[in-house]
Order: C-alpha cells, then sequence, then structure tokens
C-alpha cells in the first residue's frame, strides 16, 4: 500500500507545557517550513489556521508549498487556543461567540479552497465540560451538532474530520472516542463529515485503534479514497495515561502494526500525518524518527500479509505471538 506522510508545521516550532513557555527558540514559519519540507518522506503539510495560514496570506502559502513541492494536506482551524472559545466554540452557549466559530471555520474553508486542499481537520478542544450538574448535555451537542452541519452544507466539496480526543484541555470532550464521534457525523446528514483519529488519543481512550478504524468503516462515505468515515490519521506515541505525542514506535509495536494491517483492510488511502510535541528534541528529527519507524513497520507487514491474514482467520494467540516475534525478531 502506497502511503502519503504529512506533518503538521506547528509541531517543528516552540512546543510549550504547562510549566514552561518553551525550551527551544521559534523558528519562524518559512524556517519551519524549509525544515518540514527537508524530512525524509513528507510529500504533504498541515497547516493551522490563523498560526500559518490566513486568508490575507493563502496566495503566498500556496506558492510557497508549491516551490517547496509540497501538498497542503489539511488546514486545522484554531477554535482551541483562544480564550473565547473557553466555554466552548461550536457548542458555546452564547450564540454571538458561537457563529464567530462557524464564520471563522467557514473562512479556513475558503482558504483551504484557495490552496486546493480538501480537508479541515477539527479539533474541538474547548468543546466539553468540566463540572457536573451543570451542562445541558442535549442542548450542547445539538449545538455542536448543528453548527458542523452548517459549514459541511455550505462546501459539499470538502471534507471535515472530527478529531476526537478523551480530555484535556476540558475535562470531558463532546467528541471523546471513536464511537460518539461517529454518532455526531451521522447526525449531522452530510457523509462530508468525518473523523480523523489521533493514535494517542485512541490510547488514551482505551480504544484498541484498529478496531476504531473498522467502526469508522462501517460508516459508509462519499469518498473512494477513504474507509468509510476515516478520512484522516494522526500518528504519536505516548504511556497510554496522557497524550504525550512522543516518536511513533517508542512505547507501543504491536498497535502500529495491527493499526497498519486495518488502514490497508478497510481500503484507507488519506493521508499518514505526524503529530507530536517534541518538546526538548530536535523537531525535524523526531518526527523523521517516526516515519521511518511506519515505513519499516509497513514493510514487515507487506514481507508476511499472508500469513497475519491467516492468522486473524483462525483467531489462535499463540499462532500471532508467534509471527509478531519472528517478524519483530527475526532469526
Amino acid at each position: 500500500m502506497t502511503r502519503r506522510y504529512s506533518v503538521i508545521l506547528g509541531n517543528l516550532g516552540n512546543t510549550k507545557d504547562r510549566f514552561c513557555g518553551g525550551y527551544k527558540d521559534n523558528p519562524d514559519t518559512m524556517t519551519m517550513l524549509r525544515h518540514a519540507a527537508a524530512i525524509p518522506d513528507v510529500s504533504g503539510i498541515e497547516l493551522v489556521g490563523t498560526w500559518d495560514v490566513t486568508p490575507d496570506n493563502a496566495g503566498e502559502m500556496k506558492k510557497i508549498l508549491a516551490d517547496l513541492g509540497k501538498q497542503c494536506a489539511s488546514i486545522i482551524p484554531d477554535v482551541f487556543t483562544q480564550a473565547k472559545y473557553g466555554t466552548g466554540a461550536y457548542s458555546n452557549r452564547d450564540d454571538a461567540v458561537r457563529r464567530e466559530a462557524i464564520d471563522y471555520t467557514r473562512a479556513m474553508c475558503d482558504t483551504a479552497q484557495e490552496l486546493g486542499c480538501g480537508l479541515l481537520c477539527i479539533w474541538p478542544g474547548q468543546d466539553g465540560f468540566d463540572y457536573l450538574m451543570c451542562t445541558d448535555y442535549q442542548d450542547a451537542r445539538n449545538r455542536f451538532r448543528d453548527a458542523i452541519a452548517e459549514v459541511a452544507e455550505a462546501y459539499p466539496g470538502l471534507r471535515f474530520a472530527l478529531e476526537y480526543k478523551p480530555k484535556e484541555p476540558r475535562c470531558f470532550s463532546l467528541c471523546a472516542r471513536m464511537a460518539d464521534t461517529l454518532l455526531v457525523c451521522q447526525e449531522t446528514g452530510c457523509d462530508n463529515v468525518g473523523v480523523c483519529i489521533d493514535t494517542g488519543h485512541s490510547y488514551v481512550a482505551g480504544e484498541s485503534v484498529g478496531e476504531a478504524i473498522v467502526l469508522a468503516s462501517r460508516l459508509g462515505g462519499g469518498y473512494d479514497d477513504t474507509a468509510g468515515r476515516l478520512f484522516h490519521m494522526h500518528f504519536n506515541d505516548n504511556h497510554g495515561l496522557w497524550d504525550d505525542d512522543m516518536i511513533v514506535g517508542t512505547v507501543h509495536s504491536t498497535t502500529y502494526l495491527e493499526t497498519l494491517y486495518w488502514l490497508d483492510r478497510c481500503g484507507y488511502g488519506g493521508w499518514i500525518s505526524m503529530d507530536q510535541y517534541p518538546y526538548r528534541e530536535d523537531a525535524a528529527d523526531a518526527i523523521g524518527e517516526s516515519i521511518q519507524w511506519l515505513r519499516g513497520y509497513s514493510a514487515l507487514l507487506d514481507q508476511h500479509r499472508a500469513r497475519w491474514d491467516d492468522v486473524m482467520k483462525t483467531g489462535d494467540a499463540v499462532a500471532a505471538s508467534r509471527l509478531l516475534r519472528q517478524a519483530l525478531l527475526p532469526g
């Protein structure tokens, strides 16, 4: 299976945590673009709206990407770092704030079209709740659904991938896991609304990423290059307790093999995008390492694919263990 690798541009910048404002100098956008373009096997770049691209500089960004020989893999609207969205963007009780989030997302849709990008990856990080007995879950979900549907209906030629995450920055997210995110997709009535799986988010949610892929594939979509409603993939690693955004393969191994296996089985042809926070590491090197891990896992799959198909049919756990051991520890 041919894979297309991309990287979120901001991951090459000065990534901050809650304790320190940054451990590195923050390069300018052009420097980050050059670093991203130089990472082996990267053919696409994801841009965060307002951070990297705006309606005013879209033409310039389009030329820069063309000169670098890269595609815009997706645009990520920034509805998560601004204080005005602190109690929700698409689900905000304040109609004016909610309208601002919708109109801003529509502007990012126009920007995506100018860049020739067909995908918006929406991480609704502020759409959730913290305390009990003070949130009307029905109303919050209705507002969220209606906002996403309004944008998707206005731009039928674009795809909208909702990126789920159990928590952070809110204690509970409206899009927390695959199942509830698929419910939103279905409730919008729009077949151009789908899902982005972030592997690290899925680990924290206690999911099997392979099963999550299958769940998304079972809800029909109108696109040939996707597995049902699975529109996008973000890759990183963590220890399962928090969204650490580490180098792929440094914690998990079997999980990534199974993830790639099911992406292939379900016909996913979208981007394989790196979403990491290399707080202390050289960003380009860390992201490049992730891609090489994934290339290595893909090679193992190709080498043993028929045997894995057979093991899947039998459900034999010992045979699966033996094949994994032989693939990972040849000789």
